[in-house]
């Protein structure tokens, strides 16, 4: 399935029944008095977050979005039935983004969310509403509220457990295609990978989300190559996995480059959690590893660094379970955050006059 990541549709909510004007008709009753029920209210437009989708391919194809109208009232005070909705189905991690880019007006993270993009009009009263002591047979009833009409902007942010980054051919397919069952495009020349790629990984029983970031370049915040596009896949991921490729001729550089720009774009990703990975360690001598290793820390990279070799398996899984127990970590941190957050809310209350 061809990946796509953002889309803009067009969505409409359906217009409420009118109402009807209409009097009892029965033998015997020459005045029977209105009778005309209200109409029914219009479609919603809803946003719903599902499951088994990572890609917004859907929307490219069709763009308008609208909701059935109410159905009218009719006599004998029957009112309208209510339009149909319609529901967009979502992968999860979809942002719906005003057509001004200005406003996310949902953000969808979890399975089932749903949110009401566009609610339906709300239908009109019949005649028998207007009914009163002095106007016993009126002729009057409401049409019916307009429905809303939007365009709005889909934007896909993969939720994942990690995040490979790095520039290009820093080896992140290879690694990818590797540790799991996803099959990403590897060739020995730049920007191979064209958008991102999912898979999963295992390690000891564990399984864990591994998205495959297109290579960045110096200036990809400014919209400098195609990286710039794929930054905020970066966002959701509790990792970041910093593939650097051990035979460049300047990997200290490397790796500063690709720092700048994630800062540049977002303050929460220079915070993330980094594993730094030197890529094809078997073709560099084990002494220029361990001389590169200090020379991260010395840079201010911290001690998080190891070689590994995807091609040969040199290190691999060590560094999967080091990547498994970080992202425990993560949710640890989160789940106490929470808690925390949900404790000072409870310990809060107002003063009494």
């Amino acid at each position: 399935m061809k990946f796509l990541d953002q889309a803009k549709i067009f969505a409409r909510s359906g217009n409420g029944g009118p109402g009807a004007v209409s009097f009892r008709r029965e033998a015997n009753v020459p005045m029977g008095g209105p009778d005309g029920g209200d109409g029914g209210r219009g479609g919603d437009v809803i946003a719903r977050c599902v499951g088994g989708l990572n890609t917004l391919i859907d929307y490219r194809y069709q763009q308008h979005f609208k909701a059935d109208a109410g159905i009218p009232g009719s006599g004998r005070d029957r009112s309208g039935a209510r339009g149909k909705d319609i529901i967009l189905k979502l992968p999860v991690g979809t942002q719906v983004i005003s057509d001004d880019g200005g406003a996310v007006l949902a953000d969808l993270t979890r399975e089932g969310q749903e949110v009401i993009l566009a609610s339906g009009g709300i239908g009109g009263k019949g005649n028998a509403f207007f009914k009163s002591s002095t106007n016993r047979a009126p002729r009057k009833a409401q049409r019916g509220e307009i429905g809303t009409e939007m365009w709005v902007w889909l934007r896909l942010k993969l939720i994942a457990d990690v995040g490979l980054v790095g520039l290009p051919n820093a080896g992140k397919s290879t690694l990818l295609s590797v540790v799991s069952a996803a099959k990403p495009k590897i060739a020995d020349y730049p920007f191979t990978t064209l958008h991102p790629n999912l898979g999963v990984v295992g390690v000891d029983n564990h399984e864990f989300v591994m998205a495959d970031i297109p290579g960045l370049i110096e200036g990809a915040h400014n919209g400098a190559g195609i990286g710039h596009r794929f930054l905020g896949h970066v966002e959701r991921c509790r990792v970041l996995l910093h593939l650097i490729d051990a035979t460049a001729s300047d990997p200290i550089k490397d790796w500063k480059i690709i720092r700048a720009e994630l800062e540049a774009y977002a303050e929460i990703l220079a915070e993330k959690r980094e594993i730094i990975a030197l890529t094809k360690a078997d073709a560099a001598p084990p002494d220029y590893l361990d001389e590169l290793k200090q020379a991260f820390i010395d840079a201010g990279a911290g001690p998080d660094i190891h070689a590994l070799s995807s091609v040969t398996g040199l290190n691999v899984t060590p560094v999967l379970r080091h990547i498994y127990s970080a992202i425990e970590d993560g949710k640890a941190e989160e789940e106490r955050a929470s808690q925390e957050g949900e404790g000072a809310a409870e310990s809060w209350s107002p003063l009494l006059p």
